[in-house]
């Protein structure tokens, strides 16, 4: 076996450094035993078996692209609660001045089942993998009786398309 050697200058007593731990070829680095942690046995907890509930669907379809701008063809639902994004869109179509040619419905809870019933059909309507879950705000078309979009963004672009559409303005 080959050893290679490496020489280092010659110090003398004045400029020895500070005596360090040194690791030399001689001396082989020992490390202290590790002492043995516990094994206590500490229990993971409970899960659920049934697995999270998954998203409801977004939907985004837009007017103009598979569903024309006509009047009075659109239903817009939003929910009477604080929800941000109802409080966003409701305010956005009273400032827009859509009232008189896009239907708006205020789903209250516990009441108006008329309201949560037709648009659970929307909802139905709107594909094979709606999974029961109603969201809001949705804007439904009427003519094809689906949810076009409940995507908040969406319909907030769509409704200002809307307002500066020739058929949609108010009569002088």
């Amino acid at each position: 076996m080959s050893q290679t050697h490496v020489q280092t200058p010659v110090q003398t007593p004045a400029q020895t450094p500070a005596p360090a731990h040194v690791q030399t070829p001689a001396q082989p680095h020992v490390q202290p035993p590790v002492q043995a942690r516990s094994q206590t046995h500490v229990p993971a907890p409970a899960r659920s078996l049934a697995p999270p509930p998954a998203p409801a669907a977004v939907l985004r379809g837009r007017i103009g692209t598979g569903f024309s701008p006509e009047p009075h063809r659109y239903r817009l639902y939003v929910a009477a609660d604080d929800c941000p994004s109802c409080l966003g869109v409701t305010a956005a179509f009273a400032d827009l001045g859509l009232r008189d040619t896009v239907a708006l419905t205020v789903l209250r809870p516990g009441s108006d089942p008329a309201g949560h019933d037709a648009l659970r059909r929307a909802y139905e309507a709107a594909g094979h993998d709606h999974d029961g879950t109603l969201t809001v705000p949705a804007l439904c078309d009427g003519w094809s009786g689906r949810v076009v979009s409940n995507h908040a963004p969406d319909i907030l672009e769509d409704l200002r398309r809307l307002s500066v559409h020739p058929a949609f303005r108010p009569a002088p």
